[in-house]
């Protein structure tokens, strides 16, 4: 099983083409990342730049995981989009995997802890973990203090918001601050093969809130002044 794995959910643009083989295990063929929002320029070279590294065609493929957020309405767009039309092209299944489940995975915690990531407006995205395999709690949006709000004293909390606001939750070790596509890719794998992990989802978008962009409201109707000459 060759799985393509990406995530465009935060600032970063994270790619990784992971091979699962019975009785092997999973192993990494190739990975890029972007710390950079040009999310649509740079998504689809990196895509082409991990699959050439590793010698891989785009009819090798046998899934693709996804980032699905939560994260903001334009960056998450380009990799659903991507991710989508790739699996439609190719025929192939198509997993969305939380974007604070892969930030989860990765730490390799087994006590109990929360995930945040930035969402801009002076909040941020979290979720809270009973370890990296097991998320304890919806994904929500909110001020930086709702994550400790009800929690265990001390609960630690990783990811860029959490270094964001480290004021506020505490800590000095946030890492992992950002989602790998290895993490992503991994998770997938785990949860494909039967193992461990938090439940896969379908490649369709967690905004948890409006986007900030907003679509122009209809054109407000301009009277000519009573001033304005007309010709006859």
């Amino acid at each position: 099983m060759l799985v393509l794995a990406f995530d465009t959910a935060t600032a970063a643009v994270t790619v990784a083409l992971y091979e699962w083989i019975p009785g092997e295990g999973a192993r990494r063929r190739a990975a890029a990342e972007a710390a950079d929002r040009r999310h649509t320029e740079l998504l689809t070279p990196s895509i082409a730049r991990v699959l050439a590294e590793a010698g891989a065609a785009p009819d090798d493929l046998s899934a693709i995981a996804v980032g699905v957020g939560p994260g903001p309405y334009t960056g998450l767009r380009v990799g659903l989009v991507t991710a989508r039309a790739m699996g439609e092209a190719l025929s192939i299944p198509v997993h969305g995997v939380c974007t604070l489940d892969a930030i989860a995975w990765a730490s390799a915690r087994t006590e109990p802890f929360a995930v945040a990531t930035d969402a801009r407006r002076k909040e941020v995205y979290w979720a809270r973990y009973a370890s990296s395999a097991v998320r304890a709690t919806e994904p929500a949006v909110g001020p930086a203090a709702d994550v400790l709000d009800g929690a265990p004293e001390g609960l630690p909390v990783i990811g860029e918001g959490a270094a964001l606001y480290a004021g506020v939750l505490g800590g000095m070790d946030h890492e992992p601050l950002m989602p790998s596509a290895t993490a992503l890719a991994e998770l997938a794998i785990a949860r494909l093969s039967g193992g461990p992990g938090p439940e896969l989802l379908p490649p369709e978008p967690l905004y948890l809130r409006r986007p900030d962009a907003k679509e122009p409201g209809p054109r407000k109707r301009v009277t000519a002044s009573r001033w304005e000459v007309t010709r006859p």
